[in-house]
């Protein structure tokens, strides 16, 4: 459904935001109402631009008091809808991307929700610390939005998700007020963690202003690897001994399979695969160390007790900077590659780690068994159990033919994620793709708590109607 928007409120919203702070134009419009696979479009009156806290806050207002919906958008690189409006305001915190604060003492980095994820790394950088929070989508998403989507990435098997490296967060809450959370001290046990409610909350509890981040010290060493491998089982068995030996300086362990990585060879430009011959599964294995050389020798023990036990079958260590994004660029490159042979049926689900091989042999049997000939070029963050178990057509096969069972299909695939203990979201959130399908699968009770949450911040559900409960 297709909100509309009251003209008077258009004109009082234009008034508010003086000449500059909004846009009708059709053309400036016209990439923040497309998801960027396409999948998802959609329309807006106005696109507010504020600059500052202060003008979100009244834009807010105004919209609280004439009950007017309103949708957020970061740097739309969200994969399940939600940044998409039907209608509603759109809120885009674009020109809000300063850098507040680096404070190399409390290891902190303040702010704007515009920054880019890209421009929060060179700030940190620019310190020399690091904020290791690590997605391909680095350069367009903004740390507003990897705050409300609580982003995961390929370092969380180290540092966390999004929410273990917020320290505090401003926000404007839905009815125009704004609470300043940015506080400095780590330990806060003073009642209710807002902060925290606001993380993965996709904007529908209010808008994230500014975020105060952990930073951490640069490692003095890194050492980034490519494996091959014969099967799952023998990845995870490979993950036990890199933790076993790497332990905490174990940063990346991602899955990729043949067909993945094929189809980044084939239509990434200047892709090379670092080994001599072709596997059923790669992993790329990321370490990082406090000594120098002492992540080299780590991964070096790693890689030649794997082989030696029968764990990789081939491995290749970087020698270089170049190589070393080489190597990652044929995990970034994964989705972009598939959306050369079209439109996949797109699963981010998680299950316990240990449990990844069985999920892969029975929902690839379901799969298969509901669409023969289909095709699995399945990756993701296995260190952490968080697979994109996306399905392709089978080559050659009618694409528009296999979107229309997506819906029949995701259902065969949550039914072995769930039966498996897992969730059907594991890192891009609920957004409108997945509202059925959690309503589904969550315990009602959990449900319940959602709804009256929101509907104590959110009476009149204006922020971001259409998502999550």
């Amino acid at each position: 459904m297709t909100i509309s928007v009251r003209p008077d409120v258009i004109d009082r919203l234009k008034t508010l935001a003086g000449p500059t702070g909004w846009s009708a134009d059709p053309e400036r419009l016209a990439p923040k109402l497309v998801e960027w696979r396409e999948r998802w479009s959609g329309s807006t009156p106005i696109l507010m631009l504020p600059k500052s806290t202060a003008e979100v806050a009244a834009i807010v207002s105004l919209c609280a008091e004439t009950g007017t919906p309103v949708t957020v958008q970061g740097g739309n690189t969200g994969l399940v809808g939600g940044q998409i409006p039907q209608g509603e305001v759109l809120i885009s915190l674009e020109r809000m991307h300063k850098v507040l604060e680096i404070d190399t003492f409390d290891e902190a980095l303040t702010v704007q929700a515009g920054v880019t994820l890209a421009a929060a790394h060179e700030a940190a950088l620019s310190a020399r610390r690091r904020f290791p929070l690590g997605l391909a989508s680095e350069g367009s998403c903004t740390i507003g939005g990897n705050v409300s989507t609580n982003a995961g990435g390929t370092a969380v098997l180290r540092f966390g998700n999004m929410r273990d490296l917020v320290l505090g967060l401003e926000a404007v809450m839905p009815d125009g007020r704004v609470w300043d959370g940015l506080v400095r001290p780590r330990k806060d046990n003073t009642g209710y963690d807002l902060k925290q409610l606001l993380c993965g909350a996709e904007g529908t509890l209010g808008i994230v202003t500014a975020a105060r981040l952990k930073l951490f010290p640069l490692p003095a060493s890194r050492a980034v690897a490519f494996v091959g491998a014969s099967n799952p089982r023998a990845t995870l068995d490979l993950l036990a001994r890199a933790r076993s030996d790497a332990g905490g300086s174990l940063e990346a362990f991602e899955l990729m399979s043949d067909l993945g990585v094929d189809l980044v060879l084939r239509h990434a430009p200047n892709s090379r695969l670092p080994l001599e011959g072709r596997h059923p599964w790669y992993v790329l294995i990321e370490v990082t160390d406090a000594e120098p050389g002492g992540a080299e020798r780590a991964l070096e023990r790693i890689l030649a007790a794997a082989l030696e036990d029968g764990l990789a079958d081939d491995a290749a260590i970087a020698q270089s900077d170049g190589q070393a994004a080489a190597f990652w660029a044929l995990r970034e490159n994964q989705s972009a590659a598939q959306k050369s042979e079209g439109q996949a049926w797109k699963n981010d689900i998680s299950v316990p780690v240990s449990a990844i091989p069985e999920f892969l042999e029975l929902a690839g049997k379901a799969v298969s068994a509901f669409s023969p000939g289909v095709r699995f070029p399945t990756f993701g963050h296995v260190g952490d159990g968080n697979l994109h178990y996306d399905v392709l057509a089978p080559a050659g096969g009618d694409v528009a033919a296999h979107m229309a069972q997506r819906s029949e299909a995701t259902g065969i695939i949550n039914a072995v994620v769930v039966a498996m203990g897992g969730s059907i979201s594991a890192e891009h959130g609920i957004g409108v793709m997945k509202v059925d399908d959690a309503l589904r699968y969550k315990d009602p009770v959990e449900i319940a708590a959602y709804r009256a949450i929101r509907a104590s911040l959110d009476p009149k559900r204006i922020m971001n109607p259409r998502v999550l409960f």
